[in-house]
């Protein structure tokens, strides 16, 4: 005989359950200092917890492998289309091995399924490893801290994302922070493709990082205007609005990195984006924007159609991956 270990399986969470879910919150409480769990004092609906999100309109989901809970997750109805995902914790052993991710779509599914189109969460500053798979998936940090003033001194960063349609929005210093790491993917996915956005492929995710981590540093500073797009809950393009120009041209602004992911295109994002870009420009007191791109690029019809005049073109402006050289062409547009 052996003692194979039976591969996890995720299912609907159960009142039965209650038991391992605890065992779960506790020992990923136990990975931070400081987390005090109070099940009786504190989170009561533990003990039920499966009629506890039953009742509020959620579900809840288990991981059971060889008869133990190794993952948990939750999702429950707010106020207009706004869903919360809670109690998001997997074992050490199934990180890395995709089950989380197979947890998160499975609760976003369900939140699309029921009417949700916007996903929130909340998730104690402590928590970097959550953080980080988070915005992996596409969430932004958005308003203030919660302070919860319970045994454990919580206070949580408020990440949240559309689940459906192509929406474009704004993000502050927190949210262009949390999207550094969707954005080096969608650089890194563009430029491997061939876009033209001064870096050549295959581009590394390093500098992909370096780039965006600068960018939200000047968005943080007021110097640059960041928009990010999502794609049925993707995070999927963005475009930036630098805002530094000289002291004599208080009136302009440069565009730069419209980007939207090759698996996106095609559903109008980066329509959206340009579109949404003017309107941050005009109520930045902006009446001249300029941009460039590469001769026969994609985006040139787009820029064109939504009537970008062109000033001209410089050849053999920018080497291509196969080391060649194309031409670039230069536009701008008075709002």
């Amino acid at each position: 005989m052996t003692n194979a270990t039976l591969a996890p399986v995720l299912r609907p969470g159960r009142d039965a359950d209650a038991e391992g879910f605890i065992a779960l919150i506790g020992d990923s409480w136990d990975e931070y200092p400081g987390n005090i769990l109070d099940v009786d004092g504190e989170l009561p609906e533990l003990r039920a917890l499966a009629s506890y999100f039953a009742k509020s309109g959620g579900m809840l989901w288990a991981v059971e492998q060889d008869g133990a809970i190794t993952g948990m997750i939750g999702t429950k109805p707010l106020v207009e289309g706004a869903w919360e995902l809670c109690k998001v914790y997997t074992r050490p052993a199934l990180r890395g091995t995709g089950m989380a991710q197979t947890m998160l779509t499975t609760a976003e599914d369900y939140a699309r399924a029921h009417g949700g189109t916007r996903m929130k969460l909340w998730s104690d500053t402590r928590f970097d490893r959550a953080h980080r798979f988070y915005e992996k998936q596409g969430y932004v940090r958005v308003g203030p801290l919660r302070v919860l003033n319970d045994l454990s001194m919580s206070i949580e960063y408020c990440y949240e994302k559309p689940l459906t349609g192509t929406i474009v929005e704004r993000l502050d210093a927190a949210g262009a922070n949390a999207a550094i790491p969707a954005f080096a993917a969608i650089l890194k996915a563009c430029v491997d493709a061939g876009a033209s956005v001064s870096f050549l492929p295959p581009l590394p995710r390093d500098t992909a990082t370096a780039f965006w981590t600068r960018a939200a540093s000047a968005a943080a500073q007021g110097k640059r205007i960041l928009l990010a797009g999502w794609v049925d809950g993707t995070l999927a393009g963005t475009v930036t609005l630098d805002l530094d120009t000289p002291p004599n041209q208080p009136h302009r602004a440069d565009v730069g990195k419209l980007l939207v992911h090759p698996d996106a295109r095609r559903r109008g994002l980066a329509r959206l984006l340009m579109e949404r870009l003017e309107a941050e420009a005009r109520a930045a007191g902006r009446s001249l924007l300029v941009l460039d791109t590469k001769e026969g690029d994609g985006a040139e019809p787009l820029y064109r159609a939504m009537g970008w005049t062109e000033a001209g073109r410089v050849p053999d402006f920018a080497m291509n991956g196969d080391g060649s050289l194309s031409a670039t062409i230069f536009f701008w547009k008075k709002l």
